[in-house]
């Protein structure tokens, strides 16, 4: 049995204020012991931690109209779960894996299975703080852009690590100095935003419409998966060469075409796995003609077999 919650339930069950400046919003009883509880360390920084302990199958709504996009870094600390955007994204969280992505007038829900604890630690940054820091163009995206768009999906590095357990430490603290906090969170924007930008002055030569030309390279992958994408062949598509393209991929999301090809298909893999796909099937649809060689990748990526990942069978 799945419990859901409706955006309107949540903040009905909400608002209570807890010690040191956060905010909870308290899910129903019967959905289990599940809450969040958000801090805003200055305008359009939000700080933000979740557990979730379900006692069934759950599926929150969630929505974020505003026209303003804003980036998402979610550093999963225990569990997994999952959000579904109503545009038909798809976004991981799994343990020891830090989730990028930006979004814009979004809705959709977030999923989560019974009996297993989630924890994350999340910081978002809207646009103008994103500009405050980083320069205007710290972000590329279009006034087109709406929706969640994945940015990047890794194994949380240890500097990450180390600034998350940082800020971990820091909440537990009753009497803790709210300006250590900024600080840590800052640190870890800038740790984060390291590894998926490069300095203004490397940006130059890369055009508006090269960049909207790199999107449709990306729009193409989630849509392509279970071709054999080619370096020549996305090249052709977007009308680039191969050096615009890589440096293109470098700058927007941090990484070569391989790689982001290579999450892309492992995230559609567990969302593919997760609803009852059988494992030959799941491969077969991300790009993999043999079995053995999508369980050997799928292992490699994210720690454990495809046939650990349980879903409705039919």
């Amino acid at each position: 049995m799945t419990y859901r919650i409706r955006a309107a339930d949540i903040e009905l069950s909400g608002g209570r204020q807890t010690p040191a400046g956060w905010t909870r919003r308290q899910l129903p009883r019967e959905a289990g012991a599940c809450h969040t509880d958000y801090r805003l360390l200055e305008p359009g920084v939000l700080l933000v931690r979740s557990r979730y302990e379900p006692r069934s199958d759950l599926v929150e709504e969630s929505a974020y109209p505003d026209e303003a996009g804003a980036l998402a870094i979610v550093v999963a600390l225990t569990g997994e779960s999952e959000y579904r955007g109503d545009d038909g994204s798809t976004l991981g969280f799994r343990a020891g894996h830090t989730t990028i992505s930006t979004f814009c007038r979004s809705a959709g829900e977030r999923r989560y299975r019974s009996g297993t604890p989630v924890t994350h630690l999340r910081l978002r940054v809207d646009q103008t703080a994103m500009a405050r820091y980083f320069g205007p163009d710290a972000w590329p995206t279009r006034g087109s852009d709406r929706g969640v768009r994945l940015r990047a999906f890794h194994k949380t590095s240890e500097a990450v690590a180390a600034h998350a357990a940082r800020l971990q430490h820091q909440v537990a603290q009753p009497n803790g100095v709210p300006i250590d906090l900024h600080i840590s969170a800052l640190s870890l924007l800038a740790e984060v935003m390291r590894g998926v930008q490069q300095p203004p002055s490397h940006r130059a030569g890369l055009s508006r419409r090269d960049l909207e030309k790199i999107e449709h390279v990306h729009q193409l992958m989630q849509t392509q998966l279970h071709r054999p994408l080619t370096i020549a062949y996305l090249c052709l598509s977007a009308g680039l060469s191969e050096y615009k393209l890589k440096d293109g991929i470098r700058r927007r999301y941090g990484t070569t075409p391989h790689r982001l090809l290579h999450d892309l298909r492992m995230q559609r893999a567990w969302t593919l796995l997760e609803t009852g796909c059988q494992v030959a099937q799941a491969g077969w649809q991300v790009g993999y003609a043999h079995p053995g060689n999508f369980s050997a990748a799928f292992t490699e990526y994210f720690g454990r077999t495809p046939k650990t990942v349980f879903g409705k069978r039919q």
